[in-house]
């Protein structure tokens, strides 16, 4: 991606598939530069990147992070801050997902979550806060309706989407005037890739039913919400806005 003097610039966290490409497609659509990061899905990646490129060439550069490491953090933080004229907006999707039942729960798989969902977005976060407080820009944070409501024997993954909420608008007050944060709890939106015993299709029906939309939502609604957070929203901070189909009726 080159380094054009004019523009808005984006990072997306997790954007190689599902709600993170389509939070990619939409602030592209909206006349961004994206840097698309990705962890393990390097030929998703680069297809969208080929996919943006060819709607605007050179508009679009694909990046490789394990977030849950120190070392990679840091590199692309510096990788998105060098970016001309200045990184506009963050938007903190990438996650990892899974059942953890109690009595069941690893050091491992407490660590993982942890750092996917939270730690990794506070310490991206964190790094690039001077670049986007120059550009007076935003962090857009996915949450999860799950920060709210418990879904069962997915504790661990709820614990931290809550400390994401949580990180949401403690650095709305820590990095305002200059940087707004807002976050994002979707609800129904995707079904998970893998097959998951705890979300089958009668949790599916229940979950729709106590949903005022009585429907699933798209990734394209929560694309379209990150857009107007992120640069479409000037006096919002601080926020989490349920795209869920009414779910937090109920």
């Amino acid at each position: 991606m080159g380094n054009s003097s004019t523009g808005r610039v984006a990072l997306v966290t997790g954007a190689a598939h599902r709600i993170g490409a389509a939070i990619a497609r939409e602030l592209h659509r909206a006349g961004c530069r994206v840097l698309i990061h990705y962890r393990s899905s390097a030929a998703g990646a680069q297809q969208l990147v080929r996919e943006l490129n060819a709607v605007r060439p050179d508009s679009c550069a694909a990046v490789q992070a394990d977030l849950c490491r120190a070392n990679d953090v840091r590199e692309l933080a510096a990788q998105a801050a060098a970016l001309a004229p200045g990184l506009d907006l963050l938007v903190n999707n990438a996650s990892a997902f899974y059942a953890t039942p109690l009595g069941n729960v690893s050091d491992a798989q407490w660590n993982e979550l942890f750092d996917a969902n939270l730690k990794g977005a506070f310490f991206l976060s964190q790094a690039l806060a001077p670049a986007l407080a120059r550009r007076q820009g935003a962090i857009v944070n996915i949450v999860d309706i799950h920060a709210d409501i418990p879904l069962p024997q997915h504790t661990v993954y709820a614990m931290a989407k809550a400390g994401l909420a949580m990180m949401t608008r403690a650095l709305a007050v820590e990095l305002g005037p200059s940087v707004r944060v807002n976050g994002i709890a979707p609800g129904a939106i995707l079904w998970p890739e893998q097959p998951n015993a705890v979300l089958g299709a009668a949790h599916a029906d229940a979950l729709l039913a106590q949903t005022a939309l009585k429907r699933m939502g798209t990734p394209e609604d929560i694309a379209t919400a990150a857009r107007f957070l992120g640069l479409e929203a000037p006096y919002v901070t601080g926020q989490i806005l349920a795209v869920d189909g009414g779910r937090n009726l109920y």
